[in-house]
């Protein structure tokens, strides 16, 4: 029997985590991807147990995990003093959920995806070829490549991304579009400009009104991973599909002049920043037409306070082959995908947006929310997440 095939459009993390679960549901998969190469871009990301669970079945947890950090807690604190709020502890985040929680740096985990699938024969990586657009009959999918080629396939899962051109095709949603409201500055700190309690094996997390701030360190110890989160625009618009765009470093530092003393400093030691509006939209209606689906940010583009942007498109890809092991024939397998994910990726969606207007409170509103976590106590606090990261709320 012919082995079925499934194209792919994107290879990020969503794509990549989805064509070795394809794989393994027994499908040939070709990746098209724009970029002419796989440019270790981005900075950390926190791998909650629900996506950590599915990297390790796919042989890819131990191909990260020695430049990945286990956190001990996250250490909730008071911007304009730094009083500590909350501990939530992590050391027994397997014991709890079933897997590790990890911080990692968005490139080493790209790297431990295209060395698996580099090692998966039934999968194949083309760079530098959008896919530009599709056509589907009943019996197969045909995708047209920005070089003038085409491809036909079994199926087509649209990976390309919050912006995607591919969704408007498919389900008719208008491509996302920068909100002007909360911009996202990243930055990576040398650890020899660091003050030596700032590098400690935890992640941090800084509460101020219209703001916040998350550091955590990686790769050994070497850098501190830095993020703040602002209500504000950028003052100088990204490039359209640009991932970052140079920040104005004296922005931030005024920006940030009544927070406390060892985060000003931090702030400052940064060389250089990063900036990109954050993006979401409302929960789509459906997800799949036919033989094609979206999968990742084309589907639910979220904003990132629960940080589940990567952990969700992991999950999906993991739903994906599930689904399609399953099923008598594509169509239904891919109406069985986004009936398992659906639901669960729009509460994730309207959860983090909350989250957000939590984290940036003002006036009373914040005394009243940081009096509250302190009398709940880190391990209440945790408890709140145990319907996103226990190990039996994904499919395996």
């Amino acid at each position: 029997m012919e082995r079925r095939r499934a194209l792919i459009a994107g290879a990020g993390i969503g794509g990549l985590s989805a064509a070795l679960c394809l794989a393994r549901a027994d499908f040939e998969v070709s990746i098209f991807e724009q970029a002419p190469r796989l440019e270790e871009v981005g900075a950390g990301l926190q791998l909650s147990p629900n996506a950590s669970v599915i990297l390790r079945r796919l042989g890819v947890l131990e191909r990260l995990r020695a430049a990945a950090l286990e956190p001990r807690a996250i250490r909730v604190r008071r911007a304009r003093d730094g009083h500590l709020l909350a501990v939530l502890p992590l050391e027994d985040a397997e014991w709890r959920w079933g897997a590790p929680y990890l911080l990692a740096h968005r490139a080493d985990l790209q790297r431990a995806l295209v060395a698996a699938v580099a090692a998966e024969p039934r999968v194949a990586l083309r760079t530098g070829t959008a896919v530009t657009d599709f056509s589907a009959s009943r019996d197969a999918v045909t995708i047209a490549l920005e070089d003038g080629e085409a491809a036909t396939g079994d199926l087509l899962i649209c990976a390309d991304g919050v912006r995607s051109r591919l969704r408007e095709r498919l389900v008719g949603a208008a491509r996302v579009v920068p909100s002007a409201r909360r911009t996202a500055w990243r930055a990576l700190v040398p650890a020899a400009s660091v003050a030596p309690e700032l590098l400690q094996p935890d992640s941090n997390l800084w509460l101020g009104p219209g703001a916040h701030v998350v550091h955590y360190p990686l790769r050994g110890g070497s850098v501190v991973n830095l993020v703040a989160v602002l209500d504000t625009a950028p003052k100088v618009a990204p490039r359209e599909g640009a991932w970052s765009t140079p920040g104005d470093p004296a922005f931030l530092e005024r920006r940030f002049a009544g927070w406390a003393a060892p985060l000003r400093d931090l702030i400052a030691a940064a060389p250089d920043w990063r900036i990109w509006p954050l993006v979401e939209r409302a929960p789509l209606a459906r997800w799949t037409q036919g033989r094609v689906a979206l999968l990742g940010d084309a589907a639910h583009p979220m904003l990132p306070f629960l940080a589940q942007g990567a952990a969700q498109a992991i999950e999906d890809a993991s739903a994906l082959g599930d689904a399609l092991s399953a099923a008598v024939d594509v169509e239904r397998g891919l109406v069985a995908y986004e009936t398992m994910r659906r639901a669960r990726a729009d509460r994730v969606q309207r959860q983090s947006h909350a989250q957000g207007t939590i984290y940036h409170l003002s006036g009373p509103a914040a005394l009243a929310r940081d009096l509250a976590m302190r009398a709940a106590g880190g391990r209440t606090l945790l408890a709140r997440y145990d319907w996103l990261y226990r190990v039996g709320s994904v499919p395996t």
